[in-house]
């Protein structure tokens, strides 16, 4: 079978994938066999790509068909159109996939939407989840005009919480409105706060400035590193800022609920017309390097998908 494989060059003006034959994967026993229609790539995978592992290939959101059932019993028969999260390998023609990673889909969501939501979808899910538990009713995030952001605003507005996010794109920060933000700001310093729950994914100087925005026995939850730049956290500072505020880590893999069960939800939101992902790109797979490096130069609204004939 086919696949984009990493090259391993990390030149901006050279592609970091390359079409190029592989076997086709033997699924263990608690694995469905996918015939791959379509998968989303994230900016994440762009720097993973920068110094990949030898024995790894790229893709963790797809959307296709089962041909081959799991040996164990588990999981959707064949002919069942899915959306799955394996751990890699996905941006090929066919991938194994672990059946508590997927979940069924309906007539209303097709393979293309359906790509869009594994890894944002469910990173925006566990986030607001906990957010709720952090007590978070004013909450701040940055970074909000990926597709995190996207899915986070709508899913929190329609849980009755009040969004501020951050976007310095005045048409990306139009359209996190229209799904519920309270208010848009192009920078954390224009943020007023206090916030009960900051979410910060730019980290560099921005984290202590959104530290600064907790209330009190508030909570500032980091999800993310897009700036890539280091952080530094006066301590002192933090002590006589908010009182009792606290700082967390989030990684959306750390959950109760399987990938599957979380992605039975997001499609069915989907489904209700209670979710929208924010697809600004749809292209054949043979232009991934190309969107990977739109997509690592930011200039891709929300997710990019790519489709096999």
């Amino acid at each position: 079978m086919k696949a984009m494989t990493a090259t391993g060059r990390t030149g901006r003006s050279e592609p970091s994938v390359e079409l190029a034959a592989v076997d086709q994967p033997q699924p263990r026993p608690n694995e469905a066999l996918v015939k791959v229609e379509a998968y989303s790539v994230n900016r994440g995978e762009t720097f993973q790509l920068e110094a990949p592992r030898p024995d790894w290939r790229p893709g963790k959101d797809v959307a296709g068909l089962v041909v081959q059932a799991a040996a164990d019993g588990s999981g959707p028969a064949v002919g069942t159109r899915v959306v799955g999260h394996p751990p890699q390998g996905g941006w090929a023609e066919y991938v194994a996939v672990p059946t508590d990673s997927l979940a069924e889909l309906t007539d209303e969501v097709s393979a293309v939407t359906a790509a869009a939501l594994p890894l944002a979808g469910l990173t925006a899910l566990r986030l607001l989840r906990v957010t709720a538990s952090a007590g978070g009713r004013r909450v701040l995030i940055t970074g909000a005009s990926g597709g995190v952001g996207h899915y986070f605003v709508e899913l929190a507005a329609a849980a009755g919480l009040e969004i501020t996010a951050v976007s310095s794109s005045p048409e990306r920060g139009a359209r996190l409105l229209e799904l519920g933000a309270v208010r848009v700001v192009r920078t954390i310093d224009d943020a007023e706060g206090p916030f009960d729950v900051v979410l910060e994914s730019t980290g560099g100087p921005n984290l202590p400035v959104a530290l600064a925005k907790v209330a009190r026995r508030g909570t500032l939850i980091w999800f993310g590193q897009a700036s890539r730049q280091p952080v530094t956290l006066d301590f002192f500072d933090f002590f006589a800022g908010p009182e009792s505020a606290a700082i967390r880590h989030f990684h959306y893999a750390d959950s109760d609920t399987t990938y599957g069960q979380d992605l039975r939800t997001l499609v069915r939101l989907v489904a209700a017309g209670r979710l929208h992902p924010e697809i600004g790109l749809v292209a054949d797979w043979s232009g991934t390097a190309d969107v990977l490096t739109r997509l690592r130069d930011r200039g891709v609204r929300g997710n990019a998908v790519l489709t096999i004939a």
